[in-house]
This record gives structure tokens, sequence and C-alpha cells, in this order.
């Protein structure tokens, strides 16, 4: 299971009245990347106060805002690679301090396993993220092609982790956070592992085009 390219364009397009509303509402694309970033930051403050179910739907819509500032650049003719830069870090700056929150709250608690999983998660999260960067900084994929290859990209890495906090806030049972973090850990390796072979992949094409 993956999202397709064509399936994140519909998604986002379902955003694009919202995102165009909150443009008339003075709101620019790095203004919103910015809001997105606050949200995100206190639900990961109130993870780490142990705070799992409300915090696990302020991060969910921190990371929903992630679909409006693209968007709403996209449909105002604001696109620029500076906002793509500002996006983009943001995003993972967002994802290191929610799972730092999630670690601290897993101490704590007094749960090694949410603790230890938090970390592990945040580890293989930023590799998915960084073979997509240094591929396309070395001319593979272009564009957003390496977004669609792999099982865990942060889309659904986001609704996981979401799921994981809401439910143990619910239950009060802090193995089904573990759990996600797990599936988190599992997903993005095997991710990572992906977009190496398609990087690969690429490579080996190329050698062969140039020998033709």
């Amino acid at each position: 299971m993956t999202i397709s390219n064509e399936s994140r364009g519909r998604i986002k397009k379902v955003f694009e009245p919202i995102a165009l509303g909150m443009g008339r509402l003075g709101l620019t694309p790095d203004g919103l990347t910015l809001i997105g970033f606050g949200i995100t930051v206190v639900g990961a403050a109130l993870v780490a106060a142990q705070l799992w179910l409300v915090g696990g739907i302020v991060v969910f819509i921190g990371g929903v805002f992630d679909m409006f500032d693209g968007t709403l650049a996209r449909a105002t003719g604001q696109v620029s690679k500076l906002g793509a830069f500002m996006d983009s870090v943001f995003d993972r700056w967002g994802e290191a301090v929610v799972y730092l929150g999630i670690a601290w709250g897993g101490v704590l608690a007094g749960s090694d396993p949410v603790a230890i999983l938090a970390a592990a998660s945040m580890g293989a999260a930023f590799m998915v993220s960084y073979t997509r960067a240094k591929s396309e900084g070395l001319g593979f994929t272009a564009g957003t092609g390496m977004a669609a290859v792999g099982v865990m990209p942060r889309e659904i890495r986001l609704v996981i982790l979401s799921i994981g906090l809401i439910a143990a806030g619910v239950t009060v049972n802090l193995t089904i956070l573990s759990g996600a973090m797990a599936i988190i850990t599992i997903g993005a390796t095997i991710t990572v592992i992906q977009r190496i072979l398609h990087v690969r992949s690429q490579a080996h094409s190329a050698i062969l085009g140039s020998n033709k």
C-alpha cells in the first residue's frame, strides 16, 4: 500500500477550497507552513505531558496543514523553491518534535518500549526523507516521483501515529502506541530499502542507456 502521485493530487484538490479561504484571510503559503509547525509543536507538548488523546488529535491537525501550504501556493501561483524548502524543513522538524514528545511522555509514564520505539521511528522516518532528498539531489526521480515510492510515506506515518496516540488515550494502554510505532519503524525501513532499490534500478538503466 502506498499513495500514488495521482491520489495525492486528488486529496490535495479536496483541500483547495479551504486553502484558498485561508489565502483570502491574508495567510500566505509560508504562513500556513509556520502555523502547521506551531500546531504540531503544541501537539508534541501535549503528548510529552502524557495527554495522548488530545495530543494525537492536535498532531493530526498540524500534519493536515501540510496539505494547505502547498495547495495554496499552487492555486495562487506562489510556488517557489524557497517555499518548497521551508515546507520540507518544517515538516521534518515537526516530525522530530513529535517523536521527541512521545519519547519524553514514555519516559514519564515508565514505558521503555514507547521511548525506544519513538527513537527508532524517528530514525527510520528521517531515512525515508533523506533517501528522497539525496536521490533528487543527485538527479534521480525528478519532481515528486520518489514520493510515491514505498509503503510508508509521511502521510501514512501521520495517520498511523495519530491513530496510535488517540487509541492509547482512549484505552489508557500504551501497548497500542508501541505497536503503532513498531509498524512505522518497520514500514519506514522497508520504504528506505524500496527507495534504494528504485534508485539502483535507475542508475543501472542510465548506464545501459549510455552504452547503447
